[in-house]
């Protein structure tokens, strides 16, 4: 199998947590664009319970503590993920109401059933896969509570069989924004609110900071063909995106259960 074709999934577990631990966010996004989504989202209070799944190192998190009251919970499946957004609560002075714990969206998730007023994912839902997770996540939510997820969607009917193709190697559930929006309201939501996020949350916030390390990494771990495949796989993605970033990208997708 080519470095071009290998999926993220098919790498060394601890040498991808030590990779994007490097960086603040493990996937497209921008303090804006969580603001943005979360000013989608009414009746939260200090009472109220929020859960991050596949928070990573934490950095919308933080920035969702920042700009909202209430208690919130991360969760993630590396434990040196959740170790460093610990410790970036503690630095903030947001550890007495955010807290983050190791665990597996693909598992039961450890929240009471409709116990949580919000439920947030910023590019990690694919994960366990759009639908899947909009459907088991509803069981935790309260009525009227939210569900705020980014995912990647493509913006037309037809695009070019390079971009596609990697896609269906990568995350088959890719699909165009009408038939997410459905899949929401199939769930048992209201869909509230649909954005793409701007090209910035991929060029500046995303593929900038992981540029830089890369070199780092590869020095760090020289001679090593599954870090030199990894490396290779992470700039062939951002290569596909400036060529075909009109095809495709990150949106929002926020809904209220019913």
């Amino acid at each position: 199998m080519s470095n071009k074709n290998k999926t993220i999934h098919e790498f060394d577990f601890n040498l991808i947590c030590e990779y994007f631990s490097n960086v603040e966010r493990q996937g497209p996004g921008s303090p804006e664009v969580t603001v943005k989504a979360l000013g989608f989202i009414d009746n939260l209070t200090p009472q109220s319970r929020i859960a991050d799944i596949g928070c990573g190192t934490g950095g919308q998190t933080m920035t969702l503590a920042q700009n909202v009251s209430g208690q919130i919970t991360g969760l993630d499946l590396f434990p040196d993920f959740i170790n460093i957004f610990n410790r970036n609560a503690h630095t903030l002075g947001l550890s007495d109401r955010v807290n983050g714990i190791v665990g597996s969206m693909i598992e039961t998730l450890p929240f009471g059933k409709e116990s949580l007023d919000l439920i947030w994912s910023e590019g990690a839902i694919y994960n366990i896969g759009f639908e899947r997770g909009l459907n088991e996540w509803k069981q935790y939510l309260k009525k009227n509570g939210y569900i705020a997820v980014s995912e990647a969607s493509w913006f037309t009917e037809e695009r070019p069989a390079e971009i596609y193709d990697f896609w269906m190697a990568n995350y088959p559930e890719i699909d165009t924004i009408p038939n997410k929006v459905a899949q929401v309201q199939n769930a048992g939501y209201v869909p509230v609110a649909t954005f793409t996020i701007p090209e910035n949350c991929w060029t500046e916030h995303y593929f900038a900071p992981c540029c830089r390390i890369q070199e780092m990494f590869l020095k760090k771990h020289a001679g090593n063909q599954t870090v030199e495949e990894l490396i290779a796989g992470q700039r062939h993605e951002m290569e596909l995106y400036h060529k075909y970033k009109e095809f495709y990208g990150y949106v929002f997708y926020i809904g209220k259960k019913i």
